[in-house]
């Protein structure tokens, strides 16, 4: 499990410094002080790899965000959009790799889960998050309600890192506001 734990943290810096196109496999042993041999008993290639880094990401994200809610002292769960989003541009800014992969679509839009697209996946954990941590009550109109800001947050902060490196501050604050107008419009 530590070696495991070497690589995907060796794949994360590596990502930093070059991107998904300058890793490789022997670059990922090397940085991780383990032999080609051993990132292949773990993974065939450097996707596999960066799949697992990502599905770390996505627990890591899940934990944090669940942490924060559970001490939230909200109003109405929807008030929860400055968290989740706070807990993404602060794992931009912070976590190593996942600047250069977030949740993993320069790589493969369904990276995570082969049945579904990466925002799917992130969309359906948010609703859980919501539901057992929140007090969302689930329905079909939570369903579509939260894919709808998944992919409305993840249009508008990529232009935003697209604009700023560091997230312009101001098409944040849209997106925020955004997402709290829509889902109150539908859930207050």
């Amino acid at each position: 499990m530590a070696r495991v734990q070497r690589m995907l943290d060796a794949c994360a810096e590596l990502l930093d410094e070059g991107g998904y196109s300058g890793l490789s496999t022997t670059r990922i042993a090397e940085r991780a002080g383990v032999a080609i041999g051993s990132v292949y008993q773990f993974f065939p290639d450097k996707k596999a790899i960066t799949q697992a880094l990502v599905l770390r990401y996505l627990d890591m994200f899940s934990h944090r965000v669940a942490e924060r809610l559970k001490n939230g002292g909200f109003d109405h769960w929807s008030e929860a959009v400055d968290v989740i989003i706070d807990e993404y541009l602060d794992m931009h800014r912070s976590v190593p790799g996942f600047r250069s992969l977030h949740f993993g679509d320069i790589v493969d839009v369904r990276l995570l889960d082969t049945s579904s697209d990466n925002n799917g996946v992130i969309a359906a954990r948010l609703r859980e998050l919501l539901t057992t941590v929140a007090g969302a009550e689930e329905s079909e109109r939570l369903d579509r309600a939260v894919t709808v800001a998944v992919e409305a947050a993840d249009a508008v902060l990529k232009l935003a890192f697209r604009a700023d490196p560091d997230g312009d501050p101001d098409l944040i604050s849209e997106a925020k506001l955004m997402l709290r107008c829509y889902l109150g419009r539908h859930f207050a």
